[in-house]
């Protein structure tokens, strides 16, 4: 790997440095589904529901060199949008990509705020209807557009206290699982014990459950739309982006041998809130039940705020390269893309709205069906390395083997497949969202042709000069 000293000129502000762009990486990894994900990967392969969570953080790796590469290459906003661009220059397949990445992100901010508004309520124990969780979510929704239309530091700073407050929760099981371990209340014969559903192999077991697994490590690539307010980001990226990923895959497998170590796989697997039965099986003296509703409350409002700063950033550099109109590249004297924001936004609120009178399991298999859609992209994006490797730039850059990027492009092909175990509701759902990708995509091309705009896309050093105070 080879590093670059000097930062490239943009007009948003440079405030990430390596501390807060690890712990936004961390932040955005870790999530609510952790909290309620062990007990669905114990389901499917029982006590060795550490393995699911170790195949996935294989896959995440091998995509991760991938978008190091591409990000220190191109350290712009628009992540896979941009790279898929530069790789084949094809405006309908660019649109639908950043389009896929879009949804996943604002259909989890969205999904986020609606557990944040249903875990205030349990919290502060308030039978509170349908109605009122909506209205909770919608206002806090537009919290999040305040952070953010205020500028990526506060936004950041946020991120910072919920991380924290999110990793405790994690770390309260870990601790209460290693003492209970010490103390012999655990079977370490489960861990290392099979147990598949009847119809499944054990090698579709471990690949249904690691497409269960791999939705808690998704976010890493979140973190590449922030280039271009990184300082150094050809710098940082490689380290931080490999340091955050590697603690959140030490929490996970920590997390998950504990759960199963100290409770029989029958109770998880059919537990919603597996992680608070780990906790009182541990430890029956501490209230985790009145505690982890605000733990979880902060750790979905985490998600939130993450989620909607990638979406405005990667429609902020979809903008700026014209995949879709120049005007939602606006940005205000704060330096942030309000515009973008404003749109994202709009978009959040409506889907808040659908989630709120969607059924329980409609949201679950919702999840399933962002992890499937990024691991799309993620193929994509291995593929994109290879090709760009004849695009040569000025400045250095890091580098990733090919082998490597063509085991992430086989691994993430064969999990978006129904090879993989996937139910058939997440293909259902991803095909509707496309379809809608695919409408929306006529009236911005043919909007961009109207206003004489073209697709460019350059180097990092096209940029037009701007003073960063």
């Amino acid at each position: 790997m080879s590093t670059s000293t000097d930062d490239q000129p943009t007009e948003l502000r440079r405030v990430l440095g390596p501390k807060l762009l690890l712990l936004f990486i961390i932040g955005d990894i870790l999530g609510t589904g952790v909290y309620a994900l062990t007990g669905q990967v114990a389901a499917e392969v029982g006590g060795a529901a550490w393995l699911p969570f170790l195949v996935a953080f294989g896959v995440a790796l091998l995509t991760a060199l991938s978008y190091l590469e591409l990000v220190t290459k191109y350290p712009q906003a628009a992540g896979a949008a941009l790279y898929v661009h530069k790789a084949f220059g094809i405006h309908l397949f660019t649109f639908m990509v950043a389009f896929t990445v879009m949804c996943s992100g604002i259909t989890s901010a969205s999904t986020a705020a609606r557990a944040f508004a249903s875990n205030l309520a349990v919290g502060i124990d308030w039978k509170a209807s349908n109605f009122e969780i909506m209205l909770i979510a919608l206002g806090f929704m537009l919290l999040v557009a305040a952070i953010n239309l205020r500028g990526v530091s506060e936004g950041v700073k946020t991120n910072v206290v919920l991380t924290l407050i999110e990793l405790s929760g994690l770390l309260l099981v870990i601790l209460v699982g290693l003492w209970a371990i010490a103390g012999g209340d655990a079977d370490w014969g489960r861990v290392v014990a099979f147990e598949t559903p009847d119809d499944k192999n054990v090698f579709l077991a471990v690949t249904t459950a690691t497409s269960l697994a791999f939705f808690a490590m998704v976010g890493f690539e979140d973190a590449v739309n922030m280039a271009e307010e990184c300082h150094e980001p050809n710098r940082i990226f490689p380290k931080i982006m490999l340091t955050g990923l590697g603690v959140t895959g030490v929490i996970y497998l920590l997390v998950s041998i504990c759960a199963v170590a100290i409770v029989p796989v029958g109770e998880l697997a059919g537990n919603d809130t597996p992680l608070v039965t780990v906790v009182e099986r541990g430890a029956p003296d501490i209230p985790i039940d009145q505690i982890l509703p605000f733990i979880s409350m902060f750790a979905v409002a985490n998600s939130a705020l993450i989620n909607m700063l990638m979406a405005s950033r990667l429609l902020y550099g979809m903008s700026k390269q014209g995949i879709i109109p120049r005007s939602i590249s606006k940005v205000s004297s704060r330096q942030t893309p309000w515009a973008a924001i404003v749109l994202t936004t709009a978009l959040a609120l409506g889907l808040i709205t659908y989630v709120s009178n969607a059924s329980t399991e409609a949201v679950a298999i919702l999840g399933g069906t962002t992890s499937l859609l990024l691991l799309a992209v993620f193929a994509v994006v291995n593929t994109a390395v290879l090709v760009l490797r004849k695009d040569h730039v000025e400045h250095s850059h890091f580098s990733t083997a090919a082998p490597i990027a063509i085991l992430g492009v086989i691994t993430c092909v064969y999990l978006v497949t129904p090879l993989s175990g996937r139910p058939a509701e997440q293909y259902e759902i991803a095909g509707v969202l496309l379809v809608i990708g695919l409408v929306l995509s006529v009236p911005m091309y043919l909007l961009s042709r109207r206003r004489g705009e073209r697709l460019e896309v350059g180097s990092p050093d096209d940029l037009p000069p701007h003073d960063i105070p």
